[in-house]
């Protein structure tokens, strides 16, 4: 664990990100330090987000196949995954293939410009519900290089996922592999004085990049929204 806090790049982005969490941003406080620009549906970006204008005809397509299976097998596993994701309903598949990740977010959510951040996505109304992805160069190539879940998830929940200010209690921290890479995931709780934000985060190495993303939601709606939340962080996938 001791490279994960001494590593020049990773220490210096990890002051830098501090406070990337976005519950803050919504109080008056730090509004001047932040500013949140939502992207206009025609702006071009280098992801692909799924809209349902779009969707909706690659649905009727794969309906129109009936109970025929065979189109399935030509496709490759990445594809068949994609697919699936894309057609999960209530959700909208992004697609970064310039930093080579893939996750899921709740429809109705909105793509924001946070500074630090490679990509957001927040809910206009409880602006405590949200994703972002986070990526910074490393020389390591396993996740599990920089120690056990458990003493990741202490160390980058409080240098990282939230503000000094805020009190922090790590919940749970897993390890699990997808094709053959390995993902550590957390889920916390950070309180400041006005809320307290229930939050899941998934990390991992890929195409020497650290890979981090973060979802949650105010404590009052976690109930209502940790189904939803935890498809968005078991969503998230690196492809090398």
């Amino acid at each position: 664990m001791v490279t994960l806090l001494t590593s020049a790049s990773i220490h210096h982005k990890c002051l830098l990100n501090a406070s990337l969490q976005l519950g803050p941003y919504s109080h008056g406080q730090l509004r001047r330090s932040i500013s949140f620009v939502v992207k206009s549906e025609h702006e071009p970006s280098t992801s692909t987000s799924t809209s349902p204008c779009r969707d909706r005809p690659g649905r009727r397509e794969l309906l129109s196949m009936g109970a025929t299976t065979a189109p399935w097998l030509f496709l490759s596993r990445p594809a068949i995954t994609a697919l699936a994701a894309e057609t999960k309903k209530g959700f909208l598949l992004v697609t970064d293939k310039k930093d080579g990740y893939t996750f899921l977010y709740p429809f109705g959510w909105q793509e924001v410009v946070v500074e630090g951040q490679d990509k957001v996505f927040k809910d206009v109304i409880e602006p405590l519900e949200s994703v972002s992805v986070n990526l910074i160069p490393t020389s390591k190539q396993d996740i599990r290089d920089f120690g056990p879940p458990q003493e990741v998830g202490e160390t980058l929940i409080n240098k990282v996922l939230a503000s000094p200010t805020q009190k922090t209690k790590l919940i749970e921290a897993t390890e699990h592999d997808v094709d053959g890479k390995a993902y550590y995931t957390f889920e916390f709780i950070a309180k400041a004085p006005n809320y307290t934000r229930h939050a899941l985060s998934t990390v991992c190495i890929g195409n020497g990049k650290f890979y981090t993303l973060t979802t949650g939601a105010n404590e009052r709606r976690w109930e209502k929204m940790k189904d939803r939340l935890k498809t968005v962080v078991e969503s998230f996938q690196v492809n090398v």
